[in-house]
């Protein structure tokens, strides 16, 4: 695919991933969301990335939706790519328990840092609810914005919202529509602050301290571990747990593990 809402570049095993409508502070349309999967799946796919950073181009993350969608959604002017994405099945793969519009993104192996530069909304909040790690530069702006446009709690952000901030919290975020700055949104546990200057580098030097010092194997594990307990009893996680655990003693990165341990020298994990 030909990129044109979405940038991506590769610098060592990270990945980053630029929504690119600098113009219209990244507001989300179908291209972009169908550029984003496709970029997402190809660093999934790639043995030599093992993170995934999300940014926005100038001074915005994602404003949410494109407001031309919106518009013509209110002039009751459903577009093609609109008819077309709500009759869409979910893609192959993904259990019926997930809302599969981002939760996919539970099921990428290798983490997923979202580097939230400027101000996010609507659709652009639901994406990086669904990603394993918020970083926001302080001073910038949030809000779901569904109840002031007269919509709802879409694309899953009424399931995943709860679990990171807890019922009462997300039900203020979503019923009040109100605006938060960085400060209030790491308060409540739902990103974390980082000062503005050099902001991106800062979160891809993030990834890149974890990637170098775990086995990628043991985090594709855990993240799918963390992400299925939200559907299981404790028996049920346990043991798959023990299941894994054993796995892992049959590993190349356990022995990795142990040997650069002993030998005191840097980890060289294969992910096998």
């Amino acid at each position: 695919m030909d990129y044109k809402d979405i940038t991506v570049a590769t610098e060592g095993r990270v990945r980053t991933l630029t929504l690119n409508r600098p113009d219209r502070l990244n507001a989300w349309t179908h291209r972009m969301e169908a550029e984003f999967r496709q970029a997402v799946d190809a660093a999934e796919s790639d043995e030599t990335v093992r993170a995934i950073v999300v940014t926005g181009a100038g001074r915005g993350f994602c404003a949410g939706v494109d407001m031309d969608i919106v518009e013509a959604g209110a002039a009751g002017a459903v577009s093609e790519p609109v008819a077309a994405a709500v009759a869409e099945a979910p893609p192959s793969g993904i259990e019926v328990n997930y809302a599969w519009k981002f939760s996919y993104l539970l099921r990428v192996r290798k983490p997923i840092f979202v580097a939230i530069n400027g101000p996010i909304a609507g659709i652009g909040l639901c994406m990086a609810v669904f990603c394993d790690f918020r970083y926001m530069a302080e001073g910038q702006k949030l809000t779901t914005a569904f109840a002031k446009r007269g919509l709802i709690a879409e694309h899953g952000i009424s399931w995943m919202l709860p679990r990171l901030v807890g019922p009462t919290n997300a039900l203020d975020l979503l019923l009040s529509a109100r605006t938060l700055v960085t400060s209030e949104a790491a308060a409540l546990g739902l990103v974390k602050a980082l000062p503005p200057d050099d902001f991106l580098a800062k979160v891809q030097a993030i990834a890149r301290e974890m990637i170098e010092s775990a086995s990628p194997r043991s985090i594709g594990v855990i993240k799918r571990q963390v992400y299925d307990s939200l559907f299981q009893d404790l028996d049920t996680a346990w043991r798959r747990a023990d299941e894994e655990m054993q796995a892992s003693f049959a590993s190349e990165d356990f022995r990795e593990g142990v040997a650069h341990f002993l030998e005191k020298r840097p980890s060289a994990f294969t992910g096998r």
